[in-house]
Formats: structure tokens, C-alpha cells, sequence
């Protein structure tokens, strides 16, 4: 049984009090039982509640809110969102383990599968095409094997997951750190959409926040609190991602790590979690395996192109130039020296493997499967 729109608008209040966070609200709920109760509650009682300061039990008793939460209430309705309370049979049974749990969540789209299992999966925003393509397929595995993915819809890492996720037809979370009603970055409004229909975007924050800076790691530990473990793509030494790992093993989660190049350093966050005890995979088995996952469905083969099945045929040609490439792109001088082959034929060879979605070209003439 969902929580009636008037209670809600009882914890949307208390959730504005300037200056009470989400222990303390945890607090009260602990002695008051619900939000109605801790209003009619008098100022010496709210002071007596271990992290609630006099100045916030003042601002509880006058109902001094940041906004007004039936305005509030009536913006989320607006987005086609709704609240979903910290006692509300519906709220992440694993998120309510983690240090400080959010009280409330803003949810757009489908309802959370409680006993559904979830894979964080982050990087880098500006990622190179091998970690895009990790990130997608790693994203389909999951899926296949109906297993969640949670990301945070910024550009790259993140986008990927979500999009291989999706492809597989599986449930995939978004959490983001701006209000419900906001996407960012407003490149992947038609992502969110899809999110929206085949998931959820999840929120913790008041309508209109917009993206700054403080709001992401508070949406990082989120992001791990509601995932078994957290997977890291291509990620620098100072990246976000590896505050999500830290805080993902702060709250008992697995942390893995996807090996880059020795070379690039957008993966130095990768290996420097793999010398410091993260697992390293290289798809969605080597993920699941930690987990104890036995008799689940093999994984369909997954090209790029979104393609799940059998590659398609090839001449004898089109197998040689397929054979040199990998998955670090090559220029085109490179793909005939290597495949001792004409010019002319190699550029009409990779436009055959390109309309067949085996073959991506990039900027320069640089050309990876």
C-alpha cells in the first residue's frame, strides 16, 4: 500500500526544513513514528531527539519551510513523478542499509523491482570508444541475465551502460543530481526518456536543483546504495567514479574494475582499483560469478552496432580486415600495412563492414569493430 498524497505532503515538509538532514529526520521518524506526529510534537520533545538542534526544532515547530510542499507536491505530479517515503513498502530495501539513507525519493517512471538485483556501472564522461563499447555490452549482459543496471545519465560511461541496459529490454536505474523535473545534461533528453519508460530516474533532491557541483556525490552514494556492486570503466585517479567506489565499499558493496590500455590514461582510475583489491572483469559473467549467479542464460553475442546474434557472414577479404581491427581504433595506412593489402580495396572492404554494423568509423580515417 502506497503512502496517501497527504501524508506525503507531511514528509515533503519536513524534508524542507532548512538544516535537518537525513539522520536526523531518520531520528525522529525513529521516536515520533511518522512526520504528522513529529509537527504536533512540542519544541523540549524535538530537542530532546539525538541531532536536532534548537534552532531546527524552532524552524519544525513555526514550519519554516524551504518551499512550499503542496506547490512542491503539485510540481511532481506536473513531471509525472511521484514521492516514494522511506517507509513506503515500494523504497529500496537495499538503500535503506547504507549510512544516512535519503527519506524520500523522487521517482519518474516505473515502479523499483524490490527483489530485483542491481549493478552500478560508472566512468569517465569523456571515454574512449573501447570503454563505450564495454560499458554497452557489459550493460546488455546484465540485462540479459535480469540484472538491473544503475548509473547516474551523464555523458559516456554512464549513457552507454544505461543504453545496453535498455537494448537488452532490462530495467535500468538513473539516478541524477538535479531536481526530477530537470534533465542533464539536456543532450540525453531523449535517453531519460527511455529510461523513464523502460526504468526509472530516481532523485533526491527538490524540484528545480539544478546540477551543481555538491549535489554529485551525495547522488554517488545513492547510486551505490541501491547496487550489489559497482563497476568502473575507464576512470582518472581524480575521478567521481572512484568516490563511488570508495563509498560503494564503505556501505559493503563489491567494487570491479574494467582493464584499459597501459597507455591511456583515462583507465589509471581503473587499474589503480584493481592493484588495490577490485576484481577485474571484462563482461558480465566475470561480474555475476562473484555473486554466485549458477544456470543463468548464456549471453547472446552483441556487436556494437546493438545487434544481438550471429555475426554476419564474410567474404574472405572482408574476415582479413575484420581480423586486424580490435577494439583500439586504427588508421587506415595501419589497417593496410598490416593487412598487406591495396588502399582501394581496404576503403571499399570497410565500407562493406560498416553498413553490415561490424565496423565503426571515427574521426581521422581511424576504424575499430
Amino acid at each position: 500500500m502506497k503512502t496517501p498524497s497527504s501524508e506525503i505532503i507531511s514528509w515533503l515538509g519536513l524534508y524542507m526544513i532548512p538544516g535537518l538532514g537525513n539522520r536526523a529526520f531518520g531520528n525522529l521518524l525513529a521516536r515520533f513514528g511518522n512526520p504528522k506526529a513529529v509537527f504536533e510534537a512540542g519544541f523540549s520533545a524535538l530537542v530532546g531527539v539525538e541531532g536536532i538542534r534548537e534552532e531546527v526544532a524552532r524552524k519544525i515547530v513555526a514550519r519554516q519551510f524551504s518551499a512550499d510542499p503542496e506547490k512542491e507536491m503539485r510540481r511532481v505530479e506536473d513531471n509525472r513523478a511521484r514521492i516514494i517515503t522511506y517507509l513506503d513498502p515500494s523504497y529500496p530495501r537495499l538503500l535503506k542499509e547504507i549510512h544516512s539513507p535519503p527519506m524520500l525519493l523522487y521517482v519518474k517512471g516505473r515502479d523499483i523491482p524490490i527483489n530485483q538485483t542491481f549493478i552500478a556501472v560508472v566512468g569517465s564522461r569523456t571515454p574512449t570508444h573501447y570503454g563505450t563499447k564495454a560499458a554497452e555490452n557489459i550493460g546488455f549482459g546484465l540485462a540479459k541475465r535480469g540484472v538491473g543496471v544503475v548509473s547516474g545519465m551523464a555523458k559516456g560511461i554512464d549513457s552507454a551502460a544505461h543504453v545496453g541496459c535498455i537494448r537488452a529490454d532490462g530495467f535500468t536505474i538513473a539516478v541524477i543530481g538535479t531536481g526530477i523535473d530537470q534533465v542533464y545534461p539536456a543532450s540525453n533528453k531523449g535517453l531519460s526518456e527511455q529510461i523513464a519508460e523502460k526504468g526509472a530516474i530516481v532523485s533526491e533532491f527538490p524540484t528545480g536543483s539544478p546540477p551543481e557541483a555538491k549535489n554529485f556525490p551525495i547522488r554517488n552514494r545513492t547510486i551505490s546504495g541501491l547496487s550489489r556492486g559497482v563497476v568502473v570503466v575507464e576512470a582518472t585517479r581524480n575521478s567521481g567514479s572512484l568516490i563511488t567506489a570508495s563509498l560503494a565499499l564503505d556501505q559493503g558493496r563489491e567494487v570491479f574494475a574494467v582493464p584499459g590500455s597501459i597507455e591511456s590514461f583515462k583507465s589509471t582510475g581503473a587499474h589503480f582499483l584493481i592493484k588495490h583489491g577490485a576484481k577485474l572483469v571484462e563482461n558480465a559473467d566475470d561480474i555475476l560469478d562473484e555473486f554466485g549467479y549458477v544456470g543463468l542464460p548464456v549471453q547472446e553475442k552483441f556487436n556494437f552496432a546493438g545487434v544481438a546474434g550471429r555475426t554476419p557472414e564474410m567474404n574472405e577479404s572482408e574476415k582479413k580486415v575484420y581480423e586486424v581491427l580490435g577494439d583500439y581504433p586504427l588508421h587506415i595506412d595501419e589497417i593496410v600495412r598490416l593487412g598487406k593489402m591495396g588502399t582501394g580495396e581496404v576503403s571499399s572492404v570497410l565500407m562493406g563492414l560498416e553498413l553490415k554494423g561490424l565496423v565503426r568509423q571515427l574521426i581521422g580515417k581511424m576504424f575499430v569493430r
